[in-house]
């Protein structure tokens, strides 16, 4: 990656009036929220109660049953991404309640990824404020300079074998199990509650189903969801000519909409991730519920130029 001085943006945009636009799908619906929730969160416990069943008979027979769980994950993690913004309910109840629900289904403490995603919103596509909560990159010049212990671990890093199969793994062991050096109380707290949680959880099941039967079967559905998740994460900001600028040139908008991906998936996939293929404009307004980000890119016209 070159570092640029300026990037302009190809479609001239008042942030005022994009937001004024934006803000009519800005309020969640209540009965649309309940509605997801039962959709993804009971077919998910189905599901992982068949795995049970079936893996009782065959392993291999269990696997499509795995991966469409998996699948039901990765949606759990988008109501979870929205509560984390504050946009799933207006209560702030329900909101944190169902946060937390959702991150200990997911193995994520709620607070925690909660700041680190907030100040990712706020530093996207700088590059002089890199590493809040992105993807490590460096700029050519960066690298070529870099001393090559440095440069080694950098290629491994982003070497597809260490980012979508042990990166998973790092999340789940390690990132989300453990706070880190300069979180705060708050931040502490959420990670040693989610771990709690977590262990009531894992204990309850494997005292009814086995220990080693919901390892298997948990670490299966996690590990293959967060490759998944690990996936959509990079394609979300790691593409040709995506955006970047330096602190002094760096634009919202810019960042918002050449910075994050407009992903086209299947219907089923986008079903599955909650729409998160429509990233820019979820960098736009972060406070748009997953289920009105389709109809927002539709109905204001500045997107179909985007």
């Amino acid at each position: 990656m070159k570092r640029r001085s300026k990037t302009v943006t190809p479609v001239d945009i008042n942030l005022d009036y994009i937001r004024k636009e934006m803000s009519a799908y800005q309020l969640p619906s209540r009965l649309k929220s309940i509605w997801q929730l039962a959709n993804t969160l009971i077919p998910y416990m189905l599901i992982w109660g068949g795995i049970y069943y079936v893996m009782e008979y065959s392993f291999w027979v269990s696997i499509p049953l795995i991966l469409l769980a998996a699948g039901f994950l990765v949606r759990i993690f988008i109501i979870f991404h929205d509560c984390t913004h504050g946009s799933f309910f207006q209560s702030r109840k329900a909101i944190n309640f169902w946060g937390r629900v959702t991150g200990v289904l997911t193995f994520t403490p709620f607070y925690t990824w909660k700041s680190s995603h907030v100040r990712h919103h706020g530093t996207s596509g700088n590059l002089d404020r890199r590493g809040q909560g992105d993807v490590w990159t460096m700029t050519v010049a960066e690298y070529k300079n870099a001393p090559l212990k440095m440069r080694i671990r950098y290629r491994l890093y982003r070497n597809p074998a260490v980012m979508f199969l042990l990166g998973p793994l790092y999340i789940f062991l390690v990132s989300n199990r453990f706070p880190g050096k300069n979180a705060s109380k708050k931040e502490q707290m959420s990670v040693y509650g989610t771990n709690a949680a977590i262990l009531i959880m894992a204990s309850a099941l494997s005292l009814l189903l086995g220990l080693k039967v919901y390892v298997m079967i948990q670490f299966l559905i996690l590990y293959a969801g967060l490759i998944g998740g690990v996936w959509l994460f990079y394609v979300q900001h790691q593409f040709e000519d995506v955006y970047w600028a330096g602190n002094e040139d760096w634009n919202f908008v810019d960042a918002s909409l050449q910075g994050a991906s407009f992903y086209k998936l299947p219907l089923f996939l986008t079903w599955f991730t909650g729409n998160v293929g429509y990233h820019h404009i979820h960098h736009l307004n972060p406070g748009i519920p997953n289920y009105n980000l389709p109809k927002c890119q539709k109905d204001i016209p500045v997107f179909g130029r985007v």
